[in-house]
């Protein structure tokens, strides 16, 4: 052997730490992923021709933001999404005015939303209260028929086509069905789409337990569920939209307009109108860690008018365009990153949002973890840790929306939930499953420090927490099938995990065993097996997860 390949060698037995991933105990040093991700930005607009809802807004008013929120764009050098409803599509400003913008900039899209003009040039008898009725069952394509909702895709193709000359590539909506998504993929080629963050019921929309942030392939079932398999997926990537607080969104309160919004919305005060929190948003969004890719949508519709985005559109975009000028960020288009990800991805892959550093004054921390079997979140208040939430995905679970069209006024997408820390919580009792231990015959919650975020192999999110009182590691290791727990130290400590709830909660569990948590859900069974460790019964509370050597795992693939 040469001297060259001798040194080369010996290179390759040099054990690297960020390859062997250590636990940091005492600080919360980040360690260099082996591959540098991206970090996608994209920055949707979406275009109504009207507003019936707020007294005193005015056609001109909605136009002109559009116009403002063009010229921000340009002014800053960013690419932009603007996706139409079907009545701006046809009025002659919106054509002009969009018609005039550089393709290699702007890309115009669809936003499928259901307008009186579309249901009557489809031959259909308009049912709205107004022009535009955001009612679901009006506003929505779950409102129609699935024969009819060709019907409209058909309408709104042909003469988006006969205005632009082509077809567009990216369809947007709070929500589209599946058998929607499905017939726009296979007729007109559209190659991305995006819908709402998960929320509880605002404007009527409940979009719960999904995959959350980031893109996937949805089942040709349910748009809202994850694919498992290619041949069940529809190869569309769905972005999920508005740049959820990954904190204080999932558990913020259900008002009289269901679930109040902590987003990158730059309407809201409390989220994307606000610098403090729009620069921590950023700033996590940039250092944390994050499987495969980060991504990140911004923008707002027309109709909430340029006077109450314009503070908070003007405190994010100079952000971006320094992160874009940085080479931190890639801005795309929705259907850029629909082929970026078309390109890396046959099937959904394993992702996450971490946070490890709160905004000033709270002591929060979080960790989001999706793949296409299920997702989980973990929640850290001080010193306390619990998962907040695991939600299953089957892609056999259909939509009620697939083969029929919704009556009610409201929408609702579920997936499986396995723990629900909102919905199976009241004001009085919080629900999740939570660490503990038992000492002395005494139950209380484990506690611990600062945790480390890692990814030391591709598809797998490595925590690592170090616990209080000299207790040691706990390791948590989950890949897109399976979640791993594991104490390391070496003092003896009876650790396990409780679910808690309210009382009177319905839940969808049927059978508990020492290896496997048995349920069903809207007429799906699903399980959850211990691969290692012991599920059982105890008297207050709905399971117990005990270790077995220190250690226990879940298999979340069934």
């Amino acid at each position: 052997m040469n001297i060259k390949k001798q040194f080369f060698f010996f290179i390759l037995l040099i054990p690297f730490p960020f390859f062997s991933c250590q636990c940091q105990t005492k600080t919360t040093e980040k360690f260099p992923s082996v591959v540098k991700k991206p970090h996608i930005v994209n920055i949707i607009n979406f275009i109504r021709l009207l507003e019936p809802r707020p007294v005193g807004i005015t056609e001109d008013e909605i136009y002109n933001t559009v116009v403002n929120q063009v010229e921000i764009l340009k002014k800053h050098h960013l690419k932009g999404t603007f996706l139409l409803q079907y009545d701006a599509l046809m009025n002659s400003r919106y054509q002009q005015l969009l018609k005039s913008l550089p393709s290699d900039s702007f890309e115009i899209g669809a936003w499928w939303e259901i307008p009186q003009p579309l249901v009557e040039n489809a031959g259909m008898v308009w049912r709205g209260r107004y022009p535009w009725d955001w009612h679901a069952n009006v506003g929505f394509a779950t409102g129609y028929t699935p024969a009819e909702r060709k019907k409209l895709v058909d309408v709104y193709m042909k003469d988006f086509k006969k205005i632009f000359g082509y077809y567009p590539k990216s369809v947007g909506s709070w929500f589209i069905d599946a058998h929607t998504l499905n017939y726009m993929y296979k007729k007109y080629n559209i190659v991305a789409s995006c819908n709402c963050k998960d929320q509880i019921g605002t404007d009527g929309y409940t979009m719960w337990g999904g995959y959350w942030n980031q893109a996937y392939y949805p089942s040709v079932n349910n748009s809202f569920m994850p694919a498992q398999n290619i041949e069940n997926e529809i190869p569309v990537p769905i972005f999920r939209m508005l740049g959820s607080d990954p904190v204080r969104q999932y558990g913020e309160k259900t008002r009289e307009n269901g679930q109040g919004v902590i987003t990158m919305e730059p309407v809201y005060p409390g989220g994307g109108g606000d610098s403090t929190w729009v620069n921590w948003y950023f700033k996590e969004f940039l250092e944390e860690e994050s499987l495969e890719y980060a991504y990140v949508q911004v923008g707002q519709e027309n109709s909430f008018t340029w006077k109450k985005m314009e503070k908070g559109l003007r405190i994010q975009i100079p952000i971006i365009e320094k992160l874009k000028n940085e080479k931190k960020v890639q801005v795309q288009t929705l259907s850029e990153s629909g082929r970026w990800f078309r390109r890396h991805y046959k099937t959904t892959p394993a992702t996450s949002v971490t946070v490890s550093k709160d905004l000033e004054g709270s002591n929060c921390k979080t960790v989001w973890f999706n793949s296409r079997y299920y997702r989980f979140n973990l929640y850290w208040k001080d010193d306390i840790l619990k998962f907040r939430d695991i939600h299953l995905f089957n892609e056999n679970l259909a939509s009620d929306y697939l083969t029929k069209n919704g009556i009610s006024s409201q929408c609702q997408y579920f997936t499986i939930p396995f723990v629900d820390g909102y919905q199976w919580s009241t004001a009085e009792q919080t629900a999740g499953l939570y660490f503990k231990i038992d000492k002395d015959g005494k139950t209380s919650l484990l506690k611990g420090g600062t945790p480390v975020f890692t990814n030391p192999v591709p598809g797998t999110l490595k925590i690592c927490w170090p616990l209080s009182d000299e207790n040691g590691t706990l390791i948590i290791t989950a890949d897109e099938k399976q979640i791993k727990i594991t104490r390391k130290g070496n003092t003896f400590l009876k650790w396990f995990l409780d679910l808690n709830t309210a009382e009177k909660v319905k839940l969808p569990f049927r059978e508990i065993t020492d290896s496997r948590i048995t349920g069903q859900f809207k007429g799906i069974n699903f399980s959850v097996s211990a691969t290692k460790g012991t599920f059982s019964k105890r008297k207050g509370t709905i399971f117990r997860i005990f270790p077995e050597k220190n250690g226990l795992s879940m298999n979340m693939k069934k």
